[in-house]
């Protein structure tokens, strides 16, 4: 019995966000289930200004700092074998996954 499953990535470094969503790809391809995405979403820019005071004499100035997370969203029809294969990926610290199974 196959069904819908709609997967969410997201994460601060792009590299391994990748190495995640093609070893998805892989599997979808492994088990021949059709695949939609990877869709990439836009990225959420977190940007934070910080004061610095200045050192003696000199004049005051504002340092920024930003954090990007990148957004990823995937949809499988999947069956249990492709769920198993899915849950023994290697997931990174950095990258968050959220998977839901979708209603038809």
């Amino acid at each position: 019995m196959a069904f819908k499953i709609r997967i969410w990535l997201w994460s601060t470094n792009v590299k391994s966000l990748e190495e995640v969503v093609s070893q998805i790809r892989a599997i979808a391809e492994k088990t021949g289930v059709r695949i939609r995405g990877p869709v990439p979403l836009p990225v959420k820019r977190l940007e934070i200004p910080v004061f610095r005071l200045p050192h003696g004499e000199g004049s005051k100035y504002w340092e920024h700092w930003e954090m990007r997370v990148h957004k990823r969203l995937i949809d499988i029809e999947a069956d249990e074998r492709v769920l198993r294969h899915l849950m023994r990926i290697r997931v990174p610290e950095d990258v968050y996954i959220e998977i839901k199974q979708m209603t038809s």
